[in-house]
């Protein structure tokens, strides 16, 4: 199995694997509130244990893809993490995206998704990618939506009401073809 620790770079950002000196970063940005309102997970605590949290990510190791670190090129600070991760319970391929507060509204979210959507088909040669959000999160939708996916009704997964979106690969080159 191949592993894929580099993600692709975009104009603004290079999305690559997360390794332990990331922790700073990566606590800033799930021990933010406001960052974490829509993710139902718990405000982390500390670097260290965002460090171990890095250490112990098993996804490249196990399914081949992950969750990337989202570095911004012009600085080459770490602003959020963006990339596919396997879904066990679904048995589906999600998108998932978090940024820093300071990066919202500059479509680097919506930069980085189509980034790893396009790998995810292209590279990986995924079938179908889907992306779950919750459905007052509004910016999450708007992002999803400008990546293609559309919207296939709500579902119950980890105890609450998401919506999920989906894009398959027969969209996807569609959509492609018609940018160019």
């Amino acid at each position: 199995m191949r592993s894929y620790r580099t993600g692709p770079t975009t104009p603004r950002l290079t999305l690559r694997a997360m390794v332990p000196d990331d922790a700073a970063a990566f606590h800033a940005l799930n021990s933010n509130a406001e960052v974490m309102r829509y993710t139902h997970e718990p405000l982390s605590k500390s670097v260290e244990i965002a460090r171990e949290r890095i250490r112990a990510y098993p996804d490249f190791d196990t399914i081949g893809y992950g969750r990337w670190a989202c570095v911004l090129r012009e600085t080459g600070a770490v602003i959020g993490f963006c990339g596919l991760k396997w879904l066990d319970d679904l048995e589906e391929t999600d998108v998932g995206y978090r940024f820093l507060p300071e990066h919202w509204g500059r479509g680097l979210a919506t930069e980085a998704c189509a980034a790893s959507i396009r790998f995810g088909f292209e590279e990986i040669g995924l079938e179908r990618i889907i992306g779950l959000t919750l459905p007052e999160n509004q910016g999450s939708i708007r992002v999803l939506e400008k990546c293609g996916l559309e919207f296939e009704g709500e579902i119950e997964f980890d105890g609450i009401t998401a919506r999920r979106f989906a894009i398959d690969r027969a969209r996807f080159e569609a959509l492609r073809d018609t940018a160019r």
